[in-house]
């Protein structure tokens, strides 16, 4: 078995559905590659574990082909000869006669495609539960789903399972000390700064950080699998959104690219998608939130602490940033293997969009920043990326980070990834951005300098930073 890192909240709060006495049904998402399932067979692995996956859609698929797979499946796991099902009250009736009274984990993973093309399958499923598995106090129903869309509008949103799921679970990148723990586990032996050259590839996406070969050195790794043929990571994004959207995919790629370009307004995008006001993009955006890859990030008042009518939207996911500014540009150079001898230094851009990269991995990290600061949560009246629009009365400026407390004390925050030495140049740099700053009366700037490489003397001696953070105390 595959090595398993994190998640230890995950997994108590399905040790406590097992322990529990009655029978239970929980539901986890997230995005493809996330670790939905392993985190089902860790927490299954000293139980009966009875793990079913749907196929993924291809065309002329069929619901017969679903339900076939589910009898292979079955056959398999209680060794008896091969069955066949034409209707799924049958398949999961034939199920019910192996339960037993000893703890069992059910995992139905990728349902979305389980149920592709019967409409009958959510209501069968939902009689299964009411009038069998909900006789058997031994058992944990997990539904899994990389298409959260379907899952919130048939299971979460639906009036069929309405008052029955016990738990829901999204699941997250694993964090910055659980991602360098997990490549340790396999043997991992770089420096730092390739821990995090790897991390601005992959985010903390486990099945992505498990293909990472410890023998080779960071940049050999994503060679490997970003840029030479038929590496791992040169077609996900289009297995990505064909998995998911499925039709729809174009117009999902379309919103996603924009977003590489930079965090938008929902009026920005409608324009530059080419879409007339109503909800369709509005739809789209969320769906996009679902499934892990656009955060959202309101504009606030630093005066009210109160957020504004405007909202920014952002892409959150480091693999698919790349892949559209890297791997997508040079797919007919990758398909050739004229990229193998090329230094990824060399690259257009290469430094400055490691630092972006490593910008979008603190911000889901947030927790490790604050107490690297000495804040709590509850002190924090907002923080995020900030944008001050220019006006006749003040200056435009951008912020990578900025975090407003309770006590009137603005965190300006700088985050730097660079080869070479950092010096007295980010000084002025900062203090540009606090002067276009328009802070209320009362208030104070506090500058943050977060960074991963190594800072000259003259930078360190002069005081200038209410704190200077090497991201590489961030791993412990």
């Amino acid at each position: 078995m595959k090595p398993f890192v994190g998640r230890a909240r995950e997994l108590q709060r399905l040790k406590d559905l097992s322990t529990s006495g009655r029978a239970c049904l929980a539901v986890i998402k997230g995005r493809r590659r996330i670790g939905k399932s392993r985190l089902a067979e860790e927490h299954g692995k000293d139980k009966i574990f009875l793990p079913f996956s749907g196929l993924a859609p291809v065309k002329g698929m069929t619901a017969q082909d679903q339900r076939n797979a589910f009898a292979r499946e079955l056959a398999r796991l209680f060794h008896i000869p091969p069955l066949t099902f034409l209707d799924w009250s049958d398949a999961f009736a034939h199920l019910s006669r192996h339960l037993t009274k000893k703890p069992t984990v059910i995992l139905f993973d990728e349902i979305s495609w389980m149920g592709l093309k019967d409409p009958t399958f959510i209501s069968k499923l939902k009689v299964w539960w009411d009038l069998v598995l909900q006789n058997h106090p031994s058992v944990l129903l997990i539904l899994c789903g990389s298409i959260s869309t379907w899952i919130d509008k048939n299971i979460i949103n639906s009036t069929a399972f309405f008052g029955r799921v016990s738990l829901y679970l999204e699941l997250t990148e694993l964090s910055i000390p659980e991602s360098r723990k997990l490549l340790d586990i396999q043997g991992f032996k770089g420096s730092t700064l390739d821990f995090f050259k790897i991390l601005s590839i992959t985010g903390g996406v486990p099945w992505y950080l498990e293909q990472i070969q410890v023998h080779q050195s960071a940049d050999e790794n994503i060679k490997r699998l970003c840029f030479e043929k038929n590496g791992l990571l040169v077609h996900e994004f289009e297995r990505i959104f064909n998995d998911l959207f499925s039709s729809r995919g174009e117009i999902y790629k379309k919103i996603i690219t924009l977003l590489s370009q930079g965090m938008k307004h929902r009026s920005a995008l409608q324009r530059l998608v080419g879409y007339s006001p109503s909800g369709t993009l509005t739809q789209h955006l969320k769906a996009l939130e679902i499934c892990g890859f656009v955060s959202k990030h309101p504009d606030w008042s630093l005066k009210t602490g109160k957020p504004g009518k405007s909202t920014l939207y952002r892409l959150c996911d480091n693999y698919l940033r790349f892949y559209i500014h890297y791997i997508e540009p040079n797919l007919t150079k990758i398909e050739q293997n004229s990229l193998s001898d090329v230094p990824l230094s060399s690259l257009p851009g290469w430094e400055p969009m490691l630092g972006f990269q490593l910008e979008n991995i603190l911000l889901k990290n947030r927790s490790l920043l604050y107490k690297a600061l000495g804040i709590h949560a509850q002190d924090i009246v907002m923080d995020n990326p900030y944008f001050q629009k220019a006006s006749e009365r003040k200056k435009g400026c951008q912020i990578d980070y900025l975090i407003q407390m309770h006590s009137n004390t603005i965190f300006v925050c700088e985050v730097k990834m660079r080869r070479r030495e950092l010096s007295l140049e980010i000084i002025e740099a900062m203090k540009s951005k606090i002067a276009s700053l328009q802070l209320p009366k009362g208030f104070g700037a506090s500058p943050v300098l977060f960074y991963l490489g190594s800072i000259s003397d003259a930078l360190l001696s002069s005081r200038y930073f209410y704190r200077m953070i090497d991201i590489a105390d961030l791993c412990d």
